[in-house]
């Protein structure tokens, strides 16, 4: 199974700690295309081996073979957003995490939305139970 996760990352790296234990969580599952999402090394200013293009064009072609995208959407981002629609517009099937203890509040794009699976968890230990309900 090919799994892309999405989260945060040039809208703010405070959940990388928590991208880090769900992907490696995921690995469980299946090829987690995106892994460098959860990377301590990966900063807000991004990668800068690729430039914009290159790195949209290769997490399209990503998110356009993967079988599910997990997106941990705590923190806001466009990339995420964009990343969510695309995958909405593919016919993928979308699950959508929320850690209640942060101060954010959830899009109402996302908690609206009846074409994503959304799950709202006050702990990393609740969010991993759910992932395994999800793919066993």
């Amino acid at each position: 199974m090919k799994i892309y996760f999405a989260g945060s990352i040039r809208g703010g790296r405070e959940d990388a700690d928590r991208y880090y234990e769900i992907i490696n969580h995921l690995k469980k599952y299946g090829e987690v295309l995106t892994e460098h999402v959860g990377s301590d090394s990966l900063t807000h200013k991004g990668e800068n081996t690729l430039n914009d293009d290159k790195i949209h064009d290769r997490d399209m072609g990503w998110l356009l073979s993967s079988d599910i995208i997990i997106a941990e959407v705590t923190n806001p981002s466009l990339g995420v957003g964009y990343e969510i629609g695309r995958a909405i517009e593919c016919k993928k099937k979308v699950v959508c995490l929320f850690y209640t203890k942060s101060d954010n509040r959830l899009s109402a794009m996302i908690a609206g939305s009846k074409d994503i699976i959304l799950f709202e968890y006050s702990s990393l230990n609740v969010a991993i139970s759910y992932l395994d309900k999800i793919f066993i």
